[in-house]
């Protein structure tokens, strides 16, 4: 039977009109109120119905004679009944717990695995674990951990308060800004995505109107495809941001061009930083040619740019790709700086802002962001918690002190790792390295729907519905569409939703009233449905009830702005009354918090600090790599079916014309990248677009070397870094990598 019509749903890359046939999911057509739909949903299909779909429990055979050894390819997995696989896996808990304690479990589980309200693989595993007495949970993201500590000291407010309520929205930059800088560019693949869904991309469109007024777009970057093609292309040296923004302050001061009244009105500190941008400590002024020879970027060029943005009223934007690098803290203060120099933070289309671009929530500006519907997820008594990039080194190190954003810390002992929605051998650097770190624990669980590169190293695996085999609703808190997301088809195979198998397990354990509160999923659905709603009419917005959401599929909501002044706009007005919520007051351009650390690589403002590994120390690797996000998928969600088109694996990597000439690599050409770290194929494309001295390979391939530890598909982090930003924030560093080529 056929569904002629077909049911619209929501996902990550925003929502799609779902058709199917028999059971089967066979078309997923865009949705038809998006003037700019994701392609993402083209492959559902193909992935949903997937060899590659786990059909029943798993549990590595080895594991069940005592062997941690869990490489991919080592072993086999035993299926067997649900029942007996919730047994092994309580009594494999329950064991932990009363031999390690709580502190021994980590369940940070980080990942991306469904736009809905109630079925998140993360919310739903912590309520799990906090019912059991606790886990060892992470701090920050993957995406953006620099930015997250960064801002608060900067500005007082987080990011997401920040991005949201404070930065200029779209329609203030094209109304008003003139000269759009963007460090890392504003590349809108990377918008196609929204952690809550979206009914209709903006990004593309803005962009669009902005070009259309005549606004100047300014791509600070190393590809020239990190924007628009209308966008004036700066190519700079990766890693070198903060060299070149400092030598943007330093013609401001040279050039009488700084705007000393907001300073004094507005800031903290800028003596201090002045007193470095012209060298008088060290004796290096960071003047344009300073810049020049860091970041490749001609002198006349920084001083016509600095012109530029100090006589039009100027956007300083800012990629999260920047501040994944080492030192990845520096960018963004320098960038704030910079943005107070020119004393336009406040004015509309003026001052400093991040993540335009990076989804398609940047740029939203003070919204009505509606509160409830979230799957509570109780007390964590466990208090640990470490930065979420620094997994590996948590494994890897049990007892070792580290130091975050300004307190000493000790990495626990961990024995027991639950993972559920997430695929870190994706997004995690250094795969041979936490191949290592993997083995260390007694057990890892995992719940996926797809045999990923991290199911294949568990040692349980349960079977989990994708978002199409389980009813919820979704909704982002930056866009006006509400979402029923109907249960299209039945679960592959024996998959369960991840809440099913969790009370499985807390049955076991003695918790599943505590888990369940005596509701099944339609009750939880129903429950978090309503308090949404309640939440909504609370603040004066009417949301239908589920019933008629169900038969309506979707509605627009009233999500407009709620304020017409953002918070740096009442702020810049007069800052005694409306203070920002630092240690000043004010914003800071020098933190005295942060120089109480003590930490010898930052003095307590923004500073050039020359990676450990980059061109300008070029050695054996002379080449510099990055790894940006796919524009064929979300992460290495979709990779199952993606990897079985013709041509498409190995990933391709962007290369010079000049540094493929130089190596007899031709385009189209296999070859191998590699450095001291690992090894993984890749297809060469020969590009301009490129600086030359620079390798562009995309996220986004599964983790699958070949017997010699070559990884086959081109997944980037079997070569990157896993080391953290610094000691402020502990974030990944992915950025910070070199590498050669050759071809085979």
């Amino acid at each position: 039977m056929s569904d002629d019509r077909g049911r619209v749903t929501s996902a990550h890359w925003g929502a799609a009109r779902v058709f199917t046939e028999d059971g089967r999911i066979v078309r997923a057509d865009p949705f038809e109120e998006d003037p700019d739909p994701s392609s993402i949903a083209r492959i559902l299909p193909q992935a949903v119905h997937h060899a590659d779909r786990v059909a029943r429990p798993s549990v590595r055979r080895g594991w069940l004679r005592g062997d941690r050894a869990r490489g991919a390819g080592r072993d086999d997995f035993v299926e067997m009944p649900w029942d007996e696989a919730l047994d092994i896996a309580a009594e494999e808990i329950g064991r932990i717990r009363r031999v390690h304690g709580n502190g021994a479990i980590y369940g940070g589980s980080y990942g991306w695995s469904s736009a809905g309200r109630f079925h998140h693989a993360q919310g739903q595993l912590h309520r799990f674990l906090n019912c059991i007495g606790g886990y060892v949970a992470h701090q920050g993201t993957y995406s953006l951990s620099a930015m997250e500590i960064m801002l608060p000291h900067i500005f007082g407010l987080g990011e997401i308060a920040f991005r949201h309520c404070t930065q200029e929205r779209w329609s203030e930059i094209v109304a008003h800004t003139e000269t759009l800088v963007a460090f890392g560019g504003i590349n809108t693949k990377n918008a196609q995505t929204i952690a809550g869904g979206t009914g209709a991309h903006r990004t593309a469109r803005h962009l669009r109107a902005f070009e259309a007024k005549g606004g100047t777009l300014v791509n600070v970057s190393p590809q020239r495809e990190d924007s628009p093609a209308f966008s004036q292309w700066v190519p700079v040296v990766p890693g070198s941001d903060t060299a070149l923004i400092l030598g943007l302050a330093h013609e401001l001061e040279r050039t009488g061009r700084v705007d000393h009244r907001f300073l004094a009105r507005c800031t903290v500190g800028y003596d201090r930083f002045r007193g470095y941008l012209l060298g008088h400590a060290d004796g290096v002024a960071k003047d344009a040619d300073w810049a020049a020879a860091i970041s490749g970027v001609p002198a006349a060029t920084i001083a016509g740019l600095a012109e530029r943005m100090a006589t039009t009223r100027t956007m300083i934007a800012m990629a999260w790709s920047v501040q994944r690098a080492e030192n990845g803290e520096q960018p963004i203060w320098a960038a704030a700086t910079l943005a107070a120099m020119l004393g336009q933070i406040g004015l509309p289309g003026g001052g400093f802002g991040e993540g335009y671009g990076t989804t398609d929530a940047g740029g939203t500006g003070p919204m009505r962001r509606l509160g409830g519907g979230a799957l509570p997820q109780g007390t964590n008594p466990v208090r640990t918690t470490i930065p979420v990039a620094r997994v590996a080194d948590m494994l890897l190190n049990p007892g070792m002190p580290y130091q975050y954003n300004g307190e000493d810390r000790t990495y626990p002992d961990i024995r027991l790792v639950m993972w559920a929605g997430g695929n870190p051998y994706h997004h995690h650097q250094n795969l041979r390295r936490l191949e290592r770190a993997w083995d260390k624990p007694d057990c890892i669980i995992v719940n996926d729907p797809w045999w990923t590169a991290t199911a294949r190293r568990a040692d349980i695996v349960f079977p989990a519905t994708t978002p199409y085999e389980r009813e919820d609703f979704a909704r982002e808190p930056s866009d006006p569409y509400l979402f029923h997301m109907p249960r299209l088809i039945d679960p592959q195979g024996e998959a369960r939703d991840d809440h099913e198998i969790f009370r499985g397990l807390a049955a076991r354990l003695g918790a599943e009233e505590a888990f369940t509160e005596g509701l099944d999923t339609e009750g939880w659905i129903a429950r978090l449905y309503e308090d949404f709603r309640e939440k909504s009419a609370e603040q004066g917005v009417a949301v239908p009830g589920f019933d008629e959401l169900k038969a309506r599929n979707w509605v627009l909501i009233d999500a407009a702005p709620q304020a017409a002044e953002s918070v740096l706009a009442a702020f810049r007005r007069d800052p005694d009354a409306h203070p920002l919520p630092t240690p000043s007051g004010r914003i800071e351009v020098f933190s005295r918090t942060i120089a109480a650390m003590g930490y010898d690589h930052c003095p307590g403002h923004a500073v050039w600090i020359a990676p450990t590994e980059w061109l300008g120390t070029r050695g054996r690797y002379p080449l510099h790599l990055l790894s940006p996000q796919p524009g064929d998928k979300l992460h290495s969600q979709l990779e199952a079916a993606l990897a079985d088109e013709p041509g498409a694996r190995p990933m391709q990597v962007a290369i010079h014309p000049d540094e493929g000439a130089a190596r007899g690599i031709a385009d189209g050409a296999l070859v191998e990248v590699f450095n001291d770290r690992g090894v993984c194929l890749a297809r060469a494309r020969l590009t301009a677009d490129v600086v030359p001295g620079v390798l562009i390979l995309p996220t986004g391939a599964w983790y699958r070397p070949d017997g010699q530890g070559r990884d086959t598909q081109g997944n980037p982090n079997v070569l990157t870094r896993d080391i953290g930003t610094s000691r402020i924030a502990q974030g990944p560093t992915a950025q910070t990598s070199l590498v050669d080529i050759r071809a085979i």
